[in-house]
């Protein structure tokens, strides 16, 4: 059937015919199936190559060198703390400038309580607020990410118990400036949170 014909056939076409002269002393001619095993399983069956274009499937060529190393950066530490730290920047920017915006304590005046802030002190208010935030939150993530690539590296298995160490270390080495009492807490608070985020986003 299909490719398997031409071969197939003249494999068939190849055994000899039986002997005519009845000769005892002539060797047996071998069996035609036998001939055909050697094509399908045997030493001369011809490799296949998978083609994942032929199951319908998109064709994946090779990478290229560039490719690899591309890859190999996107995948290390350093580029995951890199990331992590702008993204943490922007929404701690972001969150900054939305707690400034909804509270009403800004630009306030204890010796004049009564007095309404400007436009321009409120701006100004919200960026301050929203530039310190951000600076916070691009730490943490910067720390939270290398911690948990080091762990993950270090144990070789990606799991919910990277994201609690990491958390526990990232957590209790803020905290521990306050106290080794604030450590311990900011070690397991921070270790909840992250097996909390961990678990929702498994």
């Amino acid at each position: 059937r299909g490719t398997r014909c031409p071969w197939v056939c003249e494999a068939i076409m190849a055994a000899p015919p039986p002997s005519a002269t009845g000769d005892p002393q002539s060797p047996p001619p071998p069996l035609q199936y036998s001939l055909l095993l050697q094509h399908l399983v045997g030493d001369k069956r011809q490799p296949r190559v998978w083609d994942p274009a032929a199951f319908g499937g998109i064709p994946c060529p090779p990478k290229s060198e560039e490719q690899k190393m591309v890859e190999r950066v996107m995948e290390s530490c350093p580029f995951k703390a890199a990331l992590a730290c702008v993204g943490g920047f922007v929404l701690g920017g972001a969150f900054g400038i939305f707690t400034a915006g909804i509270d009403t304590n800004v630009a306030f005046d204890p010796k004049d309580p009564y007095r309404t802030p400007t436009a321009k002190e409120v701006l100004k208010d919200m960026g301050q607020r929203g530039i310190s935030y951000a600076k916070n939150f691009a730490i943490v993530g910067a720390m939270f990410s290398c911690t948990e690539c080091i762990v993950e590296s270090y144990r070789g298995k990606s799991d919910w118990k990277n994201s609690v160490i990491s958390g526990c270390i990232t957590g209790g080495a803020i905290g521990f400036r306050a106290g080794l009492k604030a450590g311990v807490i900011g070690c397991g608070g921070f270790a909840a949170f992250s097996a909390a985020v961990d678990y929702y986003l498994r």
